[in-house]
């Protein structure tokens, strides 16, 4: 089957697919949603877990929609060979090897680089391609806190706490996906590619944002605030009658609609008058409002907080998000046919644009499966094809 862009912004880009377990193939599940031919370049001895476990697991379905695969031993000189005959007309190439890997591999930047001055080639790191801990193995976690996110994350006095995501993998690989579009945009004018880099502990930080800004601007080191919003107060989880329920007063004029709703006096209180008491007596303050909010179902507050203007809204678990209609009708559960699995449903885009689309064309292929194929539109014969499979090259 010829390659079908999921989306018409990205179809005339091919892009190579190195990646492995997560924050590569979330960039370049960004690439082939939005049209690009994608070319998931997998090893023969590739292991399940490297790819995001069980192909037919709900992770790995949801990471490589969209996209074809084909066998390539890099290993050998000949399969090295094969993917760079491949890269002399690709547009993209992206990577989240060791920063030593391709190198030893021969399919460095520069060296395809040589090949393709218009090529475009991502790298996606622990840490970054050099520098004293380069040459690191990067994990999630570990860059959640080496990146601070686990000293502000929990409750006071419970200790470090990641949070619930692979959050710097997933950033890491939006960011790669902004580089290679920016890159993409840049070889308009220059007619060159480059070579976009970015790391978890990079991604990490830069998330971090006002939090970061606190200590380089004001040498204030962020704390751990569990629910409570670090400066909008009073910002948390509040109890109701049937659950919880999270209220959010950015502003003066916020606050003072939650006190006139809430109507207990003890709100009118100095303590509370301005954002600065309100944050220096934020413990008794969110008692207060506990009490009262825990007087009525969670169903009852959504309602009339949201008509008064009060920024507000139910605490979901998973099942719940996608049962509810706002979520519906964004469309962010999307239908696939599974190959491993028959008829189901992968997280949709959260992108949406007046024209283009992003669809779900392609459910995540078999190992190899489109190898013969692509081989072909690439110029090789038919007797060059079966001779690069009995030699394990493919």
């Amino acid at each position: 089957m010829p390659f079908e862009p999921a989306s018409d912004i990205l179809s005339d880009y091919t892009v190579l697919d190195l990646t492995r377990v997560r924050s590569g193939p979330t960039c370049v599940r960004q690439l082939a949603d939005w049209g690009a031919n994608v070319i998931k370049i997998e090893n023969p001895d590739t292991a399940g877990s490297d790819m995001g476990g069980s192909r037919q697991g709900s992770d790995f379905q949801n990471l490589h929609r969209n996209k074809r695969s084909m066998v390539l031993n890099l290993k050998d000189p000949d399969g090295v060979a094969i993917f760079k005959t491949m890269a002399a007309t690709a547009d993209v190439v992206v990577e989240n090897y060791r920063p030593d890997v391709k190198f030893r591999l021969g399919i460095d930047y520069e060296t395809l680089r040589a090949i393709n001055p218009r090529i475009v080639y991502a790298s996606i790191s622990g840490f970054g391609q050099d520098g004293p801990l380069a040459g690191r193995p990067g994990f999630d976690q570990i860059a959640q806190g080496m990146g601070g996110l686990m000293s502000i994350t929990g409750t006071p006095g419970e200790g470090p706490m990641r949070v619930g995501i692979p959050i710097a993998d997933l950033t890491a690989g939006g960011f790669a996906a902004q580089g290679v579009l920016l890159a993409l945009l840049g070889r308009e004018k220059t007619g060159e590619g480059q070579w976009v880099q970015t790391s978890l502990l990079q991604a990490q930080i830069a998330m971090l944002d006002f939090q970061a800004a606190r200590w380089l601007m004001d040498s204030d080191v962020p704390k751990q605030a569990g629910n409570d919003h670090p400066t909008s107060i009073p910002t948390g989880v509040f109890t109701t009658s049937d659950g919880y329920i999270n209220i959010a007063c950015a502003g003066q004029h916020i606050w003072l609609r939650l006190k006139d709703e809430l109507a207990d006096p003890r709100m009118d209180h100095k303590d509370y008058a301005d954002q600065p008491s309100r944050s220096k007596n934020r413990v008794p303050l969110n008692a207060i409002i506990n009490e009262n909010t825990s007087q009525k179902s969670t169903g009852y507050w959504v309602a009339r907080l949201a008509e008064i203007g009060v920024p507000c809204g139910e605490i979901n678990n998973i099942q719940q998000v996608f049962e509810n209609p706002q979520v519906q009708h964004l469309g962010m559960a999307r239908d696939v046919v599974s190959q491993e699995r028959g008829p189901s449903q992968i997280v949709g885009q959260p992108i949406k644009m007046s024209r283009s689309q992003a669809e779900i064309r392609r459910p995540p292929p078999t190992k190899g499966q489109h190898t013969a194929e692509i081989l072909a539109e690439f110029g090789y014969s038919d007797d060059e094809i079966g001779s690069f499979a009995s030699r394990g090259i493919t």
